[in-house]
């Protein structure tokens, strides 16, 4: 074995043992987060106060502490947020005028964006118009830019209007040309394990005869 080939082995081994560490430490630190939060919660969703908190969710654009950025969720909460599954205004209306007042900074910031969700709706902009978050609390709200959108105008829907979300199956309703292609896609053909067009509401990708394609969700339907 030459030097150099034993200083690489040598390299190779301490960047392995550094990684292991790494690895390590992180499970550790998500160990402690975990039980802070179960702490600050007492087991149950820090928005709903129902559900028991199955989850840890890291409330975007955060710039404090793990524990100030993160709250303890239910998996019905978790989904909404993320539109996993349709908005349920009455869901929400149900308890986020109460725990908007929360003591916990996160919970507050993610309980103006919820309502922000729904502020065309009575019970929602009467909440929005008595919620006080100090600067830096309503500024880390504002940061997702939910008050300037509506959340439905980002969502995939197809041709019957059901919420298609990532990993979806769907089958075309119409037979379809492929451009650039001599694919005929036939009505009923299955796609599977769409993708969701970031940019654009009314394209999804999938894959047809092995060839990723684009197409408009109001030639889809969802069939799981």
């Amino acid at each position: 074995m030459s030097l150099i080939s034993i200083e690489n082995y040598q390299k190779s081994i301490k960047g392995n043992h550094i990684y292991k560490m790494s690895i390590f430490a992180q499970k550790v630190k998500n160990m402690s987060l975990s039980k802070e939060l179960e702490t600050r919660s007492n087991g149950s969703c820090e928005l709903c106060e129902a559900n028991p908190a199955n989850n840890i969710y890291s409330v975007p654009h955060a710039t404090g502490s793990d524990l100030d950025s993160n709250i303890h969720l239910c998996d019905k909460c978790l989904a909404q947020i993320e539109i996993t599954e349709e908005l349920e205004s009455a869901y929400w209306s149900a308890f986020l005028p109460n725990t908007m007042w929360s003591e916990v900074a996160a919970v507050q910031v993610m309980a103006w964006r919820m309502l922000n969700r729904f502020r065309d709706e009575t019970w929602a902009h009467d909440a929005l118009e008595m919620l006080y978050l100090n600067e830096d609390d309503l500024e880390w709200a504002k940061a997702s830019g939910e008050h300037l959108t509506n959340v439905e105008d980002n969502l995939h829907r197809d041709c019957n209007g059901t919420l298609l979300i990532g990993g979806d199956s769907v089958s075309l309703i119409k037979d379809l040309d492929v451009k650039g292609s001599s694919i005929n896609a036939k009505m009923g053909t299955a796609v599977r394990n769409i993708r969701l067009d970031p940019n654009n509401s009314e394209f999804i990708e999938g894959k047809v005869d092995g060839q990723n394609i684009v197409i408009l969700t109001k030639f889809v339907r969802k069939i799981n």
